[in-house]
């Protein structure tokens, strides 16, 4: 089967890349990549959770704190590493790295989210500083480091930072406050991350705020559009990477792997995983406490 490539429903993904949940959500997200292929239209949407560490500071938290976290967040799979940073950080920098991305190479974009997420959760780097954006972003082949790090006090990318604050801030009287996902940290109610609002082509809007399983996200796309296609499960691990050219974790492919309804298997994909490397058809990167894998060139 083919995968479809008509758009027919838009996906603003309200997210920081500072948030674990958001982070722990990726292998629901690969799942919906995986399904609905370009029939979904993806749009990022920065929260911007903190300007300034001493937000964080504040309430408590230190890098010691941060780091013993990680370990409640290791259920869900992805791939985290437990050393305390230096001090606490703040992600407003890190999200106008994305803005800035996505006016010098938008097609990088959610490379560079993803990036910066692996920065923050399986590094000791400081992604609120200029040094540790850049140490990110040499992880996308392609990409402009040094240009997108320069751009990240123009004019152009604050204004459309800005934008984007704005938007994820408007989460009042809607869904996602009625389900208790929301979060009123800095003013409005804002969307908390990973928040996801499908809009048909014919304008009809749905919305699944915060941390949501898998399932929820299907229902809405259900909901809004029966006549979607819906890939079928792969075959093989190479075959999931091939269709991923920023690589995955291994609780990603298993997800994407996972039969409809069906709990996923690390384990088997893990093995497959290192069965694919084996026949040359993947590459192994180590990542924290786990890997990316990449489909071989």
């Amino acid at each position: 089967m083919a995968t479809p490539t008509t758009t027919a429903v838009s996906v603003t993904h309200y997210t920081d890349p500072g948030c674990p949940w958001a982070y722990s959500a990726s292998p629901a997200l690969a799942v919906l990549h995986w399904r609905y292929g370009m029939q979904l239209d993806w749009e990022l949407a920065t929260i911007g959770l903190a300007e300034d560490p001493e937000r964080y500071i504040g309430r408590g938290y230190t890098p010691e704190r941060q780091a013993k976290g990680y370990l409640g967040f290791r259920a869900y799979g992805m791939p985290f590493a437990t050393a305390p940073r230096e001090r606490v950080t703040a992600t407003g920098r890190a999200c106008r790295a994305i803005v800035a991305t996505r006016l010098l190479a938008p097609e990088l974009e959610y490379a560079v989210f993803r990036a910066l997420q692996f920065t923050h959760f399986t590094t000791t780097a400081l992604f609120d500083t200029d040094e540790g954006i850049r140490t990110a972003l040499a992880r996308v082949p392609g990409l402009d480091a040094d240009l997108v790090v320069a751009a990240i006090d123009d004019p152009r990318t604050e204004e459309a930072y800005q934008t984007d604050r704005a938007r994820t801030r408007t989460a009042a009287g809607g869904p996602t406050e009625a389900q208790g996902k929301s979060a009123q940290s800095d003013g409005p109610v804002r969307f908390t991350a990973p928040s996801l609002q499908f809009t048909h082509r014919d304008g009809t809007m749905l919305e699944a705020g915060g941390f949501q399983p898998v399932e929820a996200y299907d229902v809405c796309l259900a909901n809004l559009d029966p006549t979607l296609e819906r890939r079928p499960t792969p075959e093989s691990a190479a075959e999931v990477l091939r269709e991923f050219e920023y690589g995955l974790t291994t609780a990603e492919v298993a997800a994407v792997m996972a039969p409809h309804l069906t709990a996923s298997d690390t384990e088997h994909a893990e093995l497959a995983l290192i069965e694919a490397v084996a026949a040359g058809d993947a590459t192994r990167v180590a990542l924290g406490d786990d890997a990316l894998w990449l489909a071989a060139p």
